[in-house]
C-alpha cells in the first residue's frame, strides 16, 4: 500500500523495453547519440518551439543547474514557501548558483499569488550595492501541495515578473500531470505563458531517472553544457537518459501516465472521504491528495502497512484549524496505481478505525 510518493514507482514496462533495446550495440556517447538528438527533437515539437534541450538524471540537479544559469550570486529567487528547492534540495541551488539567494512568499497559501509577488517587488526594492537584487522568479507546475496553475495565472506571475527584469524558472518535475490536468497544450502553461526555462520531469511518471531543462530562452542557455560538466552531471552513457523520453513522449505516453495518476488520486479523495474523521485540505487537481485525520488513525494505519506521509502543519492554509489529536497528511498516486490498491488501503483505513475505536 505505497502511497507515500511517486518517486516509490516503478518505470513503465514501455520506457524499459526501450531501454534494453538501446542497450544493443554501441552508441555515440555525451549527448551525441541518436536517441537524445531524437528527444530534442521530440521535445521541440510537443513545445512547438526550438528550445535548447539538456538531459539529466536528477531534479535537483536540472533545477539548479538552471537556476545557475539564470541568476548572479548577489541575486534572490523568489519561488513558493513550500517550493522544492528552498525545501527540499538542501543548500543545493546556494551551492550551484555560488550564492544566490532564495526567498519564500505565501507559504500559507496554495499558490504564490501576483499580489503577494507584487507586494514583495515594491517593498523589497533593492537598495544597491546593499540589498541583493531579485533575479529569478520560480514556479512549481504541479506543485508541492497538489495545485495547478491556470494560464492566466502563470501569466500574471511571469509578466510582473519580467517588468522588474526576474526571468523565470518552472520547476516542472510533475508538468505532466498538470498538463493532464487542464487538458492544455504543453506550450500554453510554459513559454506562451511567459516561463523562461522548464525543468521537464519525467522520472516521478514512469521514468528511471531523467529530466530534462528546456531553454525556451536560448540566451540563458550559453553556460548551461560547462556548468554540467563542471557539476559531475553529465552522462557518458547518455543515450539511456535520451531513449527514456523517447519513449515517454512517443504516442503521448507521459500524458496517458499522468491522466492515469491523477484519476487515481481523485479515486482515492473519493473513497476516504466517506471517512467521518478525515477531511480534504486542498482539492484533488493532479496526482496528490491532503488529508487531515486523527493521529491514532494515521498511526494505526501505518503500523498494518499503509505507506504515506505527514505534512508539516506549518505549511497548511491559516483558515484550516487542526486539534491536538489530528494530523495532516499526504497521499500520491502514481502511473502505476490501481483501483485495487486504493480498496486495500480504504480497507486498511476502515479496520483501523474501528481498532482505533476499541481503544
Amino acid at each position: 500500500m505505497y502511497f507515500g510518493s511517486d518517486n516509490q514507482a516503478g518505470a513503465s514496462e514501455v520506457i524499459l523495453q526501450a531501454l534494453v533495446a538501446a542497450n544493443q550495440g554501441n552508441s555515440a556517447a555525451y549527448g551525441d547519440d541518436d536517441w537524445s538528438l531524437k528527444a530534442t527533437q521530440l521535445i521541440q515539437q510537443i513545445f512547438e518551439i526550438e528550445a535548447e534541450v539538456f538531459f539529466v538524471s536528477t531534479g535537483t540537479a536540472a533545477n539548479c543547474l538552471a537556476l545557475a544559469c539564470m541568476a548572479s550570486p548577489w541575486q534572490t529567487i523568489l519561488c513558493h514557501g513550500q517550493a522544492h528547492i528552498i525545501n527540499d534540495e538542501l543548500t543545493a541551488p546556494e551551492f550551484f548558483t555560488q550564492g544566490a539567494r532564495l526567498i519564500g512568499l505565501d507559504a500559507k497559501q496554495a499558490k504564490l499569488s501576483a499580489a503577494s509577488l507584487a507586494n514583495h517587488l515594491q517593498q523589497g526594492a533593492a537598495h544597491p550595492p546593499h540589498n541583493a537584487e531579485p533575479g529569478v522568479l520560480s514556479l512549481t507546475q504541479q506543485n508541492e501541495s497538489g495545485q495547478i496553475y491556470s494560464i492566466d495565472e502563470i501569466k500574471a506571475l511571469t509578466e510582473l515578473a519580467h517588468q522588474h527584469g526576474l526571468t523565470v524558472h518552472m520547476d516542472g518535475a510533475r508538468f505532466a500531470n498538470a498538463v493532464a490536468s487542464l487538458g492544455c497544450k504543453p506550450a500554453d502553461i510554459s513559454w506562451k505563458a511567459g516561463v523562461d526555462v522548464l525543468c521537464l520531469g519525467a522520472t516521478k511518471n514512469g521514468a528511471l531517472a531523467a529530466e530534462a531543462v528546456v531553454f525556451f530562452n536560448k540566451e540563458l542557455a550559453k553556460n548551461f553544457v560547462a556548468q554540467r560538466k563542471r557539476s559531475g552531471h553529465l552522462i557518458s552513457k547518455s543515450r539511456f537518459l535520451g531513449v527514456q523520453f523517447c519513449a515517454w513522449l512517443e504516442n503521448n505516453h507521459w500524458l496517458e501516465l499522468a491522466q492515469h495518476a491523477n484519476a487515481m488520486a481523485a479515486e482515492l479523495e473519493q473513497a476516504l472521504a466517506k471517512l467521518p474523521s478525515l477531511r480534504t485540505i486542498w482539492p484533488v487537481q493532479g496526482n496528490e491528495l491532503f488529508m487531515v485525520m486523527p493521529k491514532k488513525l494515521a498511526q494505526q494505519a501505518r503500523i498494518m502497512g499503509a505507506v504515506f506521509y505527514g505534512w508539516p502543519t506549518n505549511l497548511l492554509p491559516e483558515t484550516f484549524q487542526l486539534s491536538e489529536e489530528e494530523e495532516a497528511v499526504r497521499f500520491v498516486c502514481s502511473f502505476n496505481s490501481t483501483s485495487e490498491q486504493i480498496t486495500e488501503l480504504v480497507t486498511c483505513f476502515h479496520q483501523a478505525a474501528e481498532k482505533t475505536a476499541k481503544v
